[in-house]
């Protein structure tokens, strides 16, 4: 193997084929099964995304009403999951509480191990319209609250909404937190989305895939950046001392968060419509210090980043739309993981219908060959 060229991170590296999302990092497009991710921000919901995702086709009107009405029939969490839930501890962080609970709804159905593709199809469904409601169920819990239960006459997002604060959102609220979830629920081959493929590439359980992907979104280098980047925010006193920061983060040779994007060269184009609902936000709610500091940040990037295609990504703007609606910075990542399970589930259907085979790469050895053993007595 001594030729072997090693491909780090497996950066470059195809492995499948699949035709949920497309990524044109050069231009800076994202396309959901051919469409672009503008159009099914500004006209789509999550739930038709979701279908979209899992059965790769945009449904009809009434195809959607039953998936929609399948959501809400699955939504519930048993009391006394939620009971259990409890019992984590508070100052966990909650990316391991989601990662713990999903495995116990695992623990608990009785056809975790049928992986045929129907029983993965149902499961996966299942635990789109769950995820909300345990996320929901945390945060709630850890604030010291009882958790609600879901509603079915709202919407996916808005019910989301109403686990989360306890009232109902208003139609801009449902919007935004509605395309937050689109913005976020797939994007090619990416290190959650590849996690989850491995352990079902074993014929494992469609729940340990999940929380595979969990635990692979919870690093804050894929998932947990969204947090980051208000952390970073709420460090900096205001916008003007934003050029002096910027200098001094780049003299250390330190990295921007939310900055920069392995796949795009260009603007993501998921953080040109955050940053668009970042502004409309920021000007409705009084959110202006966050905002212009994230402006400012972006304003010094064109100077110094841009020229080496280091653009904004989702993460840049996503913490300002989050935080108005509510989420408190340590569940963003769950928000995200609340997404992504459409995208997650719709990989896992299709590489099963489409590949199947078991996930196996090599290593190049670098070690010595031929080595004596020592015995314990003669080692030094």
């Amino acid at each position: 193997m001594s030729d072997v060229e090693i491909k780090r991170g497996l950066e470059g590296v195809v492995f499948t084929e699949s035709e949920l999302s497309y990524i044109n990092g050069q231009e800076g497009k994202l396309y959901y099964l051919g469409i672009p991710i503008e159009e099914l921000a500004e006209k789509s919901t999550y739930e038709e995304v979701a279908f979209l995702l899992l059965y790769r086709r945009l449904p009809t009107k009434k195809e959607l009403e039953e998936f929609d009405q399948k959501l809400k029939e699955n939504r519930a969490v048993r009391v006394e999951k939620i009971a259990s839930f409890a019992n984590y501890p508070k100052d966990a962080h909650p990316m391991a509480a989601l990662r713990t609970a999903i495995s116990e709804l695992g623990l608990f159905d009785p056809k975790e191990e049928d992986t045929s593709y129907e029983n993965l199809l149902e499961t996966g469904i299942s635990l789109i319209a769950k995820f909300p409601t345990v996320v929901a169920a945390l945060k709630r819990l850890r604030e010291g609250r009882l958790p609600l239960e879901p509603r079915n006459d709202l919407s996916h997002a808005g019910n989301f909404y109403y686990m989360l604060n306890g009232k109902e959102p208003s139609k801009e609220q449902e919007k935004l937190l509605d395309v937050a979830l689109i913005l976020h629920a797939d994007h090619g081959m990416n290190a959650s989305t590849f996690t989850a493929l491995v352990i079902h590439s074993t014929a494992s359980d469609l729940y340990s895939s999940i929380v595979g992907a969990i635990g692979a979104l919870k690093g804050p280098r894929h998932g947990g950046a969204n947090e980051q980047v208000l952390k970073m925010i709420q460090g900096i006193g205001d916008a003007s001392q934003v050029p002096e920061w910027f200098k001094e983060k780049l003299e250390k040779k330190e990295r921007i968060m939310g900055m920069g994007h392995r796949v795009y060269k260009a603007y993501d184009p998921r953080a040109r419509i955050l940053k668009r609902y970042a502004e409309e936000v920021a000007k409705a709610h009084g959110r202006t210090r966050e905002y212009e500091i994230l402006v400012a940040i972006e304003k010094e990037a064109e100077k110094y980043l841009a020229p080496k295609g280091i653009y904004p990504n989702v993460d840049f703007y996503s913490g300002v739309v989050y935080s108005d609606l509510g989420i408190p910075v340590e569940f963003f990542t769950p928000v995200f993981a609340v997404a992504r399970i459409a995208g997650w589930v719709g990989h896992i259907l299709e590489y099963t219908e489409k590949d199947n085979r078991l996930i196996r790469p090599r290593a190049k050895y670098s070690g010595e060959l031929d080595k004596p053993y020592i015995p314990i007595e003669q080692r030094g």
